[in-house]
């Protein structure tokens, strides 16, 4: 009897453990199959920055080679400097100026956003209701026709909130009175305090400008051709290009040359699901020195050869240098007899 007893209660837990199974498995395939319709529905848009943080719903996703953040519905974003660009599903962007935080929500055709700090410059072309929301202002943007709504909201250096419609108008709502105002197109206010009573002409003292896209597109492949013997007969042979070795040439080390420092570092691990991200394991740093190994014995100089003496004249005969005399000598006996004839000639002339 026992071990009928042991027997029924072992198979039974077997049921049980089975049915668990089933009811897990049937659970992971259900959820696999509607991840990516509820994924693709709540996605707002690509996000790119220099200096940001996003917490919450999002994914990563490969474009033109590079990593982009995909922001989800509930998204927490973090601008610490500089400025960031979300380039949304639906078509438009929303520029943010750091440091900024705000929140996005999206259900359907609206998108929601929530500031907290920081300035935002939203430009939407679509039909997509845009509402954004502020510690105590509610402003929506209004279409005006077809055409596409562009509006800044945000906080200057005194934490007064700015409004500008460029395209469209904004429809302000105090949230807690409920009181509201229009803000025309081409509008720029400033409100003190969050509260509509204190509205003036805003005079630009928020600025955000919108990023053009970065993304530059890939190199396009080159297509080859086929060359037409008519082609080839008017570019003629191609010259064959140089073969000859090149006279090998010594490199003389720069004159105070120092060694180079490179330092490895792992790459970092982002971990959406962890509240502290790991921090780099100093063991798995390597630093590099790179020198240039010099001989031991350097020599410097230059050789110069014998100086070669110049060669002294060969001395001259005495017999040509009597021919040279006498034959200068001559000249000069010629001339005086020469003379003496002609003082003759005059005294005594050859009629007399």
């Amino acid at each position: 009897m026992t071990a009928f007893f042991n027997s029924i209660v072992y198979w039974r837990r077997a049921t049980m453990t089975a049915g668990y199974m089933a009811i897990l498995c049937a659970a992971l395939i259900a959820g696999a199959s509607a991840g990516p319709d509820e994924s693709s529905s709540d996605s707002v848009g690509i996000i790119d920055g220099e200096a940001i943080s996003v917490t919450g719903p999002m994914s990563v996703e490969v474009v033109h080679g590079r990593v982009k953040t995909v922001l989800g519905s509930g998204s927490d974003v973090r601008v610490k400097s500089g400025t960031a660009r979300i380039d949304l599903v639906e078509g438009g962007q929303i520029g943010i100026c750091g440091p900024a935080h705000l929140s996005v929500l999206k259900s359907g055709g609206s998108l929601t956003v929530a500031l907290d700090t920081g300035t935002i410059h939203v430009h939407i072309e679509q039909d997509l209701a845009l509402t954004i929301y502020t510690p105590q202002i509610q402003a929506q943007a209004i279409a005006i026709g077809d055409a596409p709504r562009d509006v800044l909201v945000g906080f200057d250096a005194s934490s007064a909130m700015c409004i500008r419609a460029n395209s469209g108008a904004v429809r302000a709502e105090q949230q807690l009175t409920g009181q509201s105002v229009l803000v025309p197109q081409t509008g720029d206010v400033l409100l003190l305090n969050g509260q509509l009573d204190s509205l003036r002409i805003g005079a630009g003292h928020c600025a955000c400008n919108l990023q053009a896209a970065g993304s530059t597109p890939p190199p396009q492949p080159e297509v080859s051709q086929e060359v037409t013997s008519e082609e080839a007969h008017e570019k003629g042979p191609q010259p064959k290009p140089n073969t000859q070795p090149q006279p090998a040439t010594v490199e003389t080390p720069a004159a105070g040359e120092e060694p180079v420092y490179q330092v490895f570092i792992p790459p970092l691990i982002y971990d959406a699901n962890a509240k502290v991200q790991p921090e780099v394991d100093p063991r798995m740093i390597v630093l590099v020195r790179h020198v240039r190994v010099r001989p031991a014995l350097i020599f410097q100089g230059r050789v110069e050869g014998q100086a070669i003496a110049a060669g002294a004249p060969p001395p001259v005969p005495a017999q040509a240098v009597a021919a040279s005399a006498s034959k200068s000598a001559g000249p000069a006996g010629d001339s005086f007899v020469d003379r003496v004839r002609n003082f003759v000639r005059k005294l005594w002339p050859s009629g007399s």
